[in-house]
């Protein structure tokens, strides 16, 4: 049984070719080609391919990110895959939010191509490895604002405390190191617990530590 494959690539060039690869590789059919979005929309759902690839920027009309989000909306069980020259974040994840379920660059090899329909026919989600790494990257970069979000919510006496708790100080020796009594640094410890809405010393370094690791 043949994977069926459409295909929405304003350029000639490079729509022809994507037919031809899948034509000329069994297992794989290529029932469709689109120039534009809004064609796309009217005749996919009646020839309901197995995998689209999609183009994002698209010369006229609608883009391929928002192609992907009304044909989603139509055929929930339809797979797509952005198959495009771009690999900024943001178009990254746009797609995976408009209901892509893969992602690749059209200089990857045509085998890489060919496995990434087959790939997201299966139930995966492809990627590229320089696409693959910027997803990453996005979600490292996330958690470290995450974790500069909760130390802003501390004063800088509180986030010296806090340093210090990490390294194991008992309150003593904290009190000792800033020239302040036990009292003064049990009420900062109170107050940062009270701002990170924890319970303990682990929690705390746990919630303004942990997350970037």
């Amino acid at each position: 049984m043949n994977i069926k494959v459409a295909v929405i690539e304003d350029q000639y060039e490079t729509r022809n070719m994507l037919a031809i690869l899948v034509n000329g590789t069994s297992g794989y059919e290529c029932i469709a080609t689109f120039e534009d979005g809004e064609e796309a929309l009217v005749k996919l759902p009646l020839l309901l391919p197995d995998v689209v690839l999609v183009d994002i920027h698209l010369q006229t009309g609608i883009s391929g990110i928002e192609t992907v989000r009304q044909l989603k909306t139509l055929l929930p069980s339809m797979h797509f895959i952005m198959c495009t020259s771009l690999e900024d974040s943001d178009n990254i994840f746009m797609s995976l939010q408009a209901g892509a379920s893969g992602y690749i660059t059209k200089s990857s090899q045509p085998t890489k191509i060919l496995e990434a329909i087959t790939d997201v026919y299966n139930g995966g989600s492809p990627m590229s490895s320089q696409i693959a790494r910027k997803v990453i990257n996005f979600f490292h970069q996330s958690e470290k604002e995450k974790k500069n979000t909760e130390l802003e919510k501390l004063s800088t006496r509180e986030q010296e405390i806090l340093q210090y708790l990490s390294k194991g100080y008992r309150y003593k020796e904290i009190a000792g190191l800033l020239f302040i009594n036990i009292e003064t640094v049990r009420k900062h410890i109170h107050n940062i617990y009270d701002k990170l809405k924890v319970n303990s010393r682990t929690d705390a370094l746990n919630k303004v530590y942990a997350l970037g690791k």
